[in-house]
């Protein structure tokens, strides 16, 4: 007997189409192209770039509310020469740098403690979690009145404000330590100082390199609004000092030099993650 050919039996199946893979824009989770991961953060500079010339150029607006980035270039460039600029961008370094410095020095050591041993955990992170949502520039008058107005209050509240912060994510980067690993060094014969000092802190730095990365942005907006107050000089005090004369240029001046300042450290504690934890990237 002869088969038919048109029986479901002898009909060739069609294979599934094969799905059609996301554009290396759209990947999921995965990495870009080097050159492609460049070209966009250039896009990403010179698109708001180009819209404010355009804006500032053919939008008629007034220069006292936006100035034109050739205006705001020529202001710079004046402040740059009378030496103002340089003056106030080294005294906001010089107080973020201790102020920042002295939080994560005493922080990292703190977190670290109460990420290890649940007992220190139960009696600080109470009193961590209440300091962390009072806003620190309330702190400004009792600060002020109890160490005057020199630089130790500036310091102080850009301490206050980022050393709960610091504390507490360091705490909870401990919480991903494998508990395999500190069994294992306790199987090994370590004790618990060898265990926090060669397994639980190499493991978590990563983790304190971005700690630090993110909150060193509290750390300028801090130091701004110390600035404010009984200043002589800083860029909090010289976008003040414009706010107060109508010169928006130079509000932009100070205000791109901080961004320019944070973006700098940004990449710095990016390329150190890099450098110092290889073992932790992604391959």
């Amino acid at each position: 007997m002869t088969p038919d050919p048109t029986s479901p039996q002898m009909t060739p199946r069609r294979l599934p189409k094969p799905s059609l893979q996301p554009s290396v824009f759209w990947r999921l989770a995965e990495d870009i192209p080097a050159p492609l991961y460049r070209r966009l953060m250039l896009v990403s500079v010179l698109v708001p770039l180009v819209a404010w010339w355009l804006l500032t150029t053919f939008g008629q607006v007034d220069a006292k509310f936006l100035p034109s980035p050739g205006q705001v270039a020529t202001a710079a460039l004046r402040l740059g020469q009378s030496g103002e600029l340089w003056q106030d961008t080294w005294a906001s370094l010089q107080r973020v740098g201790i102020g920042f410095g002295l939080s994560v020095l005493v922080a990292v050591p703190v977190g670290v403690l109460m990420g290890c041993f649940q007992s220190l955990r139960a009696l600080g992170e109470p009193l961590f979690g209440l300091m962390r949502y009072m806003p620190a520039p309330a702190f400004i008058p009792l600060l002020i009145l109890y160490l005057g107005i020199d630089e130790a209050p500036k310091i102080a509240l850009i301490f206050i404000g980022t050393f709960f912060y610091n504390a507490l994510m360091v705490m909870d980067t401990v919480k991903f330590v494998p508990k395999e690993l500190i069994e294992a060094t306790y199987m090994l014969g370590g004790n618990r100082i060898n265990t926090v000092l060669k397994v639980v802190c190499p493991h978590i730095l990563p983790g304190i390199l971005d700690t630090c990365r993110i909150n060193l942005a509290g750390a300028w907006q801090l130091v701004i609004v110390a600035e404010l107050v009984a200043a002589t000089e800083g860029l909090g005090r010289r976008i003040s000092l414009a706010g107060r004369f109508l010169r928006t240029d130079e509000i932009f001046v100070g205000l791109i030099v901080i961004g320019l300042i944070g973006l700098g450290l940004d990449l710095f504690f990016q390329y150190l993650v890099r450098v110092t934890c290889r073992w932790a990237q992604p391959e």
